[in-house]
């Protein structure tokens, strides 16, 4: 689709024929792009402050993923590595050889998904609050991760996470579908830690302290990066290209309003690209 100006700020928005979906992308400010991607039940809409403090920085290309926000569902299950191929598939769309590509949640899985599956599309990588294997997750989340009870999805229409998703969705009747298709990707095994190894983009991973995921994953996941091996030295000749930020006083549910997670953010896009 045509790029469509918004008239309340400087925001273009257009819709890439992608895999046999109709994909919903913003691209807000210009410069280098930078690939925004939400958490799951999210839309663009989820950032907030958050966007519009990258845009100094960067072009934001803000994408509303399979049967989320804009997206309307297709006759596919929700898979990361389908999703992935889907921002490969908008990159193209836009004509952009390499992007820098920033996820939360849902989205971190999607935007770890296409540095390994497109290793050459992503310059810099940041994945917010994602666990790169399942068991990663603490087990109460795993459990309700694949809770599938019809009433209290129903009983959700009531939260601001509908309406939300009520007011933007192509077909509003298909929350059930999402929840569906979310339940069944969040219930499947996975672990990608062999796969890690071959993302050649500068990370940063950024985790609340108070997270879904321990610590102690956020610490596991930096060493896969090639992080947390050794001294990094006066002269920071012994850092890696990756960082790794826990971010204090904050959750899953709300690490990306956090100032902190901005600034960290901020500092690493802004710095330069290291040996990469």
């Amino acid at each position: 689709g045509l790029d469509q100006p918004d008239t309340a700020t400087d925001v273009r928005t257009g819709y890439a024929l992608v895999n046999g979906l109709r994909l919903y992308y913003e691209l807000h400010g210009a410069g280098e792009p930078l690939i925004l991607l939400h958490g799951g039940v999210g839309s663009t809409k989820i950032f907030g402050e958050l966007l519009p403090a990258l845009c100094p920085l960067r072009q934001v290309i803000a994408v509303d993923l399979q049967a989320h926000g804009r997206t309307a569902d297709i006759d596919r299950p929700l898979r990361f590595e389908a999703m992935a191929d889907d921002i490969a598939g908008l990159l193209k769309h836009l004509g952009i050889d390499r992007a820098d590509m920033m996820g939360y949640s849902l989205g971190g899985g999607v935007a770890l998904r296409t540095a390994i599956q497109h290793g050459d599309a992503v310059k810099k990588l940041v994945v917010v609050a994602f666990a790169y294997k399942r068991s990663g997750w603490y087990p109460e989340i795993r459990d309700a991760m694949v809770q599938r009870d019809p009433e209290k999805i129903e009983r959700m229409k009531e939260s601001s996470l509908y309406k939300a998703y009520a007011e933007i969705a192509p077909r509003p009747g298909d929350w059930p579908v999402l929840f569906q298709k979310l339940t069944e990707l969040l219930g499947r095994e996975y672990d990608w830690s062999n796969e890690i190894a071959s993302v050649k983009a500068p990370t940063l991973l950024a985790f609340g302290d108070a997270d879904s995921v321990s610590p102690q994953h956020a610490a596991e996941f930096f060493e896969l990066l090639g992080g947390g091996k050794k001294d990094g030295g006066w002269s920071g000749a012994g850092m890696c290209d990756s960082q790794l930020a826990i971010v204090p006083g904050t959750t899953h549910y709300n690490i990306v309003s956090s100032p902190l997670l901005l600034r960290a953010v901020k500092q690493f896009l802004g710095g330069s690209a290291g040996s990469a």
